[in-house]
């Protein structure tokens, strides 16, 4: 695409039909005056840069002599005249270390150098306007009268220590490289397989303010219980903490009571909350950086849980615990599943759920999903990567992958007995391999039956 095409936002919207804004010259002449001086502050570099550099420089050597372009995306329209809040494409936002406060539009562009042993970056963003321009109170989109200050050209790249250039001035080259490139796009998500010590210390924060929103949601369950679409109540409770820590939630929150724990993605959240079920909590906060935790919580609404919500429990958390005992640098990726597998295969054999076995994996009936995924940016991190370096790849330390086993028991499940029907059960941490094995970030919270039935009536005023 050339210059003229580049826009910050998905559509253009023309409010003509219902302005109000005075036109004439002497309104512009006025409301263009009489603001003082905005002295121009340019920050110190942000401590991502040095990783950020580091960063383009490895994904360029993959691609010497080459002109690669990284858009970050324009904003994405909601309905009408309103807008999603703003998200940068994350191989954009690994590579220039600009999060949450991403100027709409931007592109980075690694130029090479006539040697073609390495790359130039410019990031080009729209920067703000003057306040003698009618951008600065009549554009709702951008202008500041309508949200708020908005960086300048020196400001960015302060921040960034990236050559930064009015996006007016970049224009698409026929032979660029993009992220519509599978080539380019499969190297920006396996760059993020490894993470750097910036990004552990990110994620880190990141399971560490979601530990905060799940002990917030279990101070909120008596209310949960006790009003219509309970769920709801434990989605707000945790997604406020997500906005007070952090940029927001890393994906939507799965707040699924009773039978609900046994749909995967129960995003709708509309349910109620009652004495006696469990509550499946899934959620992850996503910080300034937009590294996002995941992670998931079965506890059960009254603070005890029956003798069947129990066993199912304790076989998840055996499968969980089964999984990272294996993890280590040289271990295959896929093989953290077959271990929670062999654990779920086992305990719902022993309960006489399955056929005669004929090799076939009627287990996963039970669990149709994965044990994990990477994580980082996206909450399905590097997804990009080839099968080679994900599922079939060795671990390395620094990866970040979550091992979520779990068990779900549909209620109308007529191969289970009824006293299992509509239980559902989730166990997830977020780990990372270290030089020697791994490390849970997530143990902090509680895990085991004994340590979750305390948590809860704890967090009840019932301890």
């Amino acid at each position: 695409m050339t210059s003229s095409e580049q826009t910050t936002h998905e559509v253009e919207i023309d409010n003509s039909n219902r302005s109000t804004t005075p036109t004439t010259g002497s309104f512009i002449d006025y409301i263009s005056s009489h603001w003082a001086d905005r002295p121009e502050t340019v920050p110190g570099p942000l401590p991502v840069v040095r990783y950020a550099a580091e960063r383009r420089a490895a994904i360029g050597a993959q691609f010497p002599g080459q002109r690669l372009v990284f858009s970050a995306g324009a904003m994405k329209q909601r309905s009408n005249d309103t807008f999603y809040q703003y998200r940068p494409h994350s191989a954009f936002a690994h590579l220039t270390g600009w999060g949450s406060d991403a100027e709409p539009g931007s592109v980075l562009v690694l130029d090479p150098r006539e040697s073609g042993a390495s790359h130039e970056a410019t990031l080009y963003f729209r920067e703000r306007a003057g306040r003698d321009s009618e951008e600065f109170y009549a554009n709702p989109e951008i202008g500041e009268f309508w949200i708020g200050e908005r960086p300048s050209l020196a400001q960015v790249a302060g921040l960034l220590g990236i050559r930064t250039a009015p996006l007016a001035e970049f224009a698409e080259l026929p032979d660029d490289r993009t992220l519509e490139d599978p080539e380019l796009a499969r190297a920006a998500s396996e760059l993020r397989l490894v993470k750097d010590e910036f990004e552990l210390a990110e994620m880190r924060a990141a399971v560490d303010a979601t530990g905060r929103g799940f002990a917030e949601v279990l101070a909120a369950l008596p209310r949960a219980t006790e009003v219509r679409r309970g769920e709801r109540v434990v989605e707000g409770v945790f997604n406020a903490r997500a906005r007070l820590d952090g940029n927001t939630v890393g994906y939507e929150t799965i707040a699924a009571a009773g039978p609900h724990a046994c749909t995967l993605h129960w995003i709708r959240n509309d349910g109620d909350v009652l004495p006696g079920d469990l509550l499946l909590l899934d959620a992850g906060i996503e910080m300034d950086s937009l590294y996002t935790a995941d992670i998931t919580r079965t506890v059960p609404v009254s603070g005890r849980f029956t003798a069947a919500q129990r066993r199912v429990y304790e076989a998840v958390l055996e499968a969980a615990d089964a999984a990272r005992a294996i993890v280590k640098p040289g271990i295959r990726f896929g093989d953290v599943h077959d271990a929670a597998m062999a654990v779920i295969e086992r305990r719902t054999r022993e309960w006489g759920l399955l056929p005669e076995a004929d090799g076939t994996a009627y287990y996963r009936r039970y669990m149709v999903h994965g044990t994990s995924h990477h994580l980082g940016m996206d909450v399905h991190d590097c997804a990009q990567a080839r099968r080679e370096m994900y599922l079939d790849g060795i671990l390395e330390p620094g990866m970040v992958f979550t091992i979520e086993p779990g068990l779900y028991f549909q209620p109308d499940d007529l191969t289970v007995p009824e006293e299992l029907r509509g239980i559902g059960v989730r166990i997830e941490d977020d780990i990372v391999v270290t030089a020697d094995g791994c490390e849970n970030l997530s143990a902090g919270i509680p895990r085991t039956a004994d340590e979750v039935e305390d948590w809860v009536q704890a967090a009840r005023g019932d301890a």
